[in-house]
């Protein structure tokens, strides 16, 4: 019998470690950049074990091994990952380091490659294997790279230039507040190796990594005002020199390493976030000092200025156009079956694309019939690619991107014929006032994401019921669709994010959603901005939410009779301002449904 894909690259990876002389290694999904989104180069997770989400690691060992997912992807890691190969790992339950301390015997060498793991991680790890009698190695050379004989090359597509218009604030300010910063503290240099903090410094973008606008490139910026920007060659074109100036030195990206060695005797600020443990240990190593602070670029890219939230505005607008036509589309074909969820994929990207300036999807389409809804992050694939049924329920989550802004948005609908059941209904409004509960907070200056989650869960929670994902993700300018440092979710542990106060200018999402295993998963989505509010007699800073997505809510998934008269007046206004926006940019049968969806309940 011929053992499958992931089975043989797997006996093929432990042949390498032998000759290595490993007996483990760790497998995330990474690159040397810590994206969340990482280019097809760089997918060794995917590529060794076949699961497709977009956070997770796998620990091998020469006799067992382990995948760790989050809650996200419980569902999923286990339709794609053979479970014969890989035990099935949830965090935060467990973690990578605290499995590796258990199994790997005592003595064991274990593997990691150091540019695609934090400084943190590696040493926890580290520690938890020392109590076994056992070693974190870093190795010179990726074993997996060694025997994944198609790997694909990294992009050597040109870095563009993110003109002013679109940034709101030139690169040069950008740099020389960057080097303010420096100098308040006492350092030499900065080094930045964030894929979208480098992007958003020097207003350039590019297309190395699927969805999120990005060049692969590393700089550090000096105390001085200046900066050294490491990218291949190939990326560099006359307009990207002009548009960078003097100041901005620009090196072949295989200087990076030569370039931090000359730091030394330097103090230089390094992110443990969002910098790799070989940074530090190049850092270290070449006598500079390492100073663990976080990018400072990461606050100033959340809060959009004026330019950006103006564009945002825009992009929602003309996105929320295309997916409203999307909407009335499929509610008049899918009843009568023969679509399938990617051909309604398919469907809403050419929406997107009528507009004439969609640059790319934020994220791959989540397009989820019936049961395979109830795996949030879902990916629809010819093997997964589910009929869409009429009498079910379906979920849509989905994005793009714009020069003046990105965006994100779900909707949950119904397919008839016929209306939802009692405990689809049910859910859906429960959800529906979670929603509303966290568009309509008002909270002090200070508010943390953290303690604002229970608003979008308190109704589902009354009812025994909870989602195990978080509320709310920051949202870039024409860059990543999760954009730190805000976050809404469960405190757990000081997770990233949830500690950060939110500010006025940052973006996030609203989306709280159930999911019930085997038959249907709900989520609502908006994007929402943060907003001064003007109270008679506050004391102090207050805050808001401005909503920005504006595309209707399917009615036939409410029970009103839940809705309080304050909830059924921000359904009515919401809809009677979804209708007033989107209106102007559709006709004919669109604009016939768009008024019918927006009607009062």
């Amino acid at each position: 019998m011929l053992m499958n894909p992931h089975e043989a690259r797997l006996e093929a990876l432990r042949k390498e470690l032998a000759q290595q002389g490993l007996d483990g290694f760790v497998v995330p999904i990474s690159d040397e950049h810590m994206s969340e989104y990482v280019g097809a180069y760089a997918q060794r997770l995917a590529w060794l074990t076949g699961f497709g989400g977009s956070a997770g690691t796998a620990a091998v060992l020469l006799g067992k091994a382990a995948i760790f997912t989050d809650g996200r992807y419980t569902l999923q890691v286990r339709e794609q990952v053979d479970g014969r190969l890989y035990d099935y790992e949830a965090v935060p339950q467990t973690s990578v380091a605290a499995w590796l301390g258990e199994h790997a015997p005592a003595g064991a060498r274990i593997g990691y490659d150091a540019w695609l793991h934090g400084k943190g991680w590696a040493d926890s790890a580290a520690r938890a294997l020392q109590a076994r009698g056992a070693e974190l190695v870093a190795v010179t050379a990726n074993p997996i790279d060694a025997i994944w004989q198609d790997r694909p090359a990294p992009s050597l597509a040109p870095a563009l230039v993110h003109d002013d218009a679109h940034a709101g604030q030139a690169a040069h300010e950008k740099r020389a507040a960057v080097a303010a910063w420096l100098a308040a503290k006492g350092l030499d240099a900065a080094v930045i190796s964030a894929l979208d903090s480098a992007a958003w410094l020097l207003n350039i973008r590019g297309s190395d990594v699927e969805h999120t606008p990005v060049a692969l490139s590393f700089v550090i910026a000096h105390a001085d005002g200046t900066a050294d920007l490491f990218l291949a060659p190939e990326k560099v074109t006359p307009q990207l020199t002009a548009h960078l100036g003097n100041a901005v030195r620009v090196q072949n990206r295989d200087q990076f390493v030569p370039a931090l060695a000359a730091l030394a005797g330097k103090q230089v600020a390094v992110d443990p976030e969002r910098a790799v443990a070989a940074i530090f240990a190049a850092l270290e190593q070449a006598g500079a000092t390492c100073v663990p602070l976080t990018d400072p670029t990461v606050l100033p890219k959340a809060l959009k200025n004026p330019v950006e939230q103006a564009g945002h505005r825009a992009a929602q607008a003309r996105d929320g156009a295309a997916v409203a036509r999307f909407l009335r589309w499929l509610g008049e074909v899918a009843p009568g079956g023969g679509e399938t969820e990617l051909s309604a994929a398919a469907a809403l990207r050419a929406e997107r694309e009528k507009t004439g300036v969609l640059r790319d999807l934020s994220f791959d389409t989540i397009s989820a019939a019936g049961p395979n809804g109830a795996s949030p992050h879902y990916k629809v694939d010819e093997s997964t690619n589910r009929a869409i049924a009429p009498g079910s329920v379906y979920l849509v989550d989905s994005g793009g991107q714009y020069l003046d802004g990105t965006t994100d948005i779900t909707r949950t609908v119904w397919i008839g014929p016929g209306t939802p059941p009692t405990e689809v209904r049910d859910r859906f409004t429960r959800v529906l006032k979670g929603h509303i509960a966290l568009a309509t907070a008002v909270f002090p200056r200070g508010t943390r994401g953290c303690q604002l989650d229970s608003f979008a869960r308190q109704h589902l929670w009354a009812a025994g019921l909870d989602y195990a994902h978080g509320t709310g993700h920051g949202v870039g300018s024409f860059l990543a669709v999760h954009e730190g440092p805000q976050r809404i979710a469960k405190s757990a542990g000081g997770q990233a994010g949830t500690e950060q106060e939110l500010l006025p200018g940052m973006i996030l999402s609203n989306e709280p959603g159930y999911y019930k295993s085997g038959d249907y998963g709900i989520r609502i989505e908006n994007l929402v901005l943060v907003e001064a509010r003007a109270i008679a007699g506050a004391e102090g800073d207050f805050f808001g939410f401005e909503t920005l997505t504006f595309v209707p809510i399917d009615a036939a998934m409410v029970e009103p009779a839940l809705l309080t008269p304050a909830e059924r007046a921000w359904w009515n206004a919401y809809h009677a301002q979804t209708q007033a926006l989107l209106a102007p940019q559709l006709e004919g049968d669109d604009r016939v449904w768009l008024e019918a969806a927006c009607a009062p309940l």
